[in-house]
């Protein structure tokens, strides 16, 4: 059987890939396939999710095996045929591309061609660029850098030592709290 399986992206309005794949493909031809199309590099922990009709994840397919939940069985993208978890047209399914932060293709089985095969996954339709595969956003911007000092400060000032400011009153201690506290009590640890 022949399998037609579209992807579409919801960061591109007009991205849109489609591939014909042997049912016995595999979930490995698939991912690199996707990734010529795009033009993204194969340095990512990419992987399929088999999805239901509101598209929440269920089996999940990845590229080296992971430890597995106890609700789905560990599946990997090397040694998955297609056939194995595509069953249904209209079937769903979406490949996180992007695993930091889950950005994925959203894919659907759209046509099961009974009685022709193919030799390799290709892309047989192809519109629209790609979005990134990596977000290049800083995620320490304004929590570990300080851009009106124009150098990174890690939130302290040029005055603060590492642990903070050096100035500070005994008197603002309370005693009480540190009362019962002795590092000679083996029975703290």
């Amino acid at each position: 059987m022949l399998y037609r399986i579209t992807f579409l992206s919801d960061e591109k309005d007009n991205f849109k890939r489609v591939f014909e794949a042997d049912s016995y493909a595999t979930f490995l031809d698939l991912h690199k396939a996707i990734l010529s199309s795009v033009g993204y590099p194969d340095d990512q922990m990419t992987s399929f999710f088999i999805c239901n009709q509101s598209w929440e994840k269920e089996q999940e397919v990845t590229l080296a095996e992971m430890e597995s939940s106890f609700e789905f069985d560990n599946m990997t993208m090397a040694d998955t045929h297609l056939e194995d978890l595509l069953v249904d047209e209209g079937q769903k399914l979406v490949y996180v591309f992007d695993p930091m932060f889950e950005r994925c293709f959203m894919g659907k089985l759209t046509k099961i061609i009974p009685g022709q095969t193919a030799d390799e996954v290709i892309c047989i339709e192809s519109e629209g660029k790609a979005p990134k595969q990596l977000k290049t956003d800083n995620l320490t911007d304004g929590i570990l850098t300080d851009k009106s000092k124009k150098k990174d400060s890690y939130g302290l000032d040029d005055d603060d030592s590492f642990y903070g400011s050096d100035e500070y009153d005994i008197d603002e201690l309370d005693p009480e709290g540190f009362g019962d506290l002795s590092f000679d009590n083996s029975t703290l640890f």
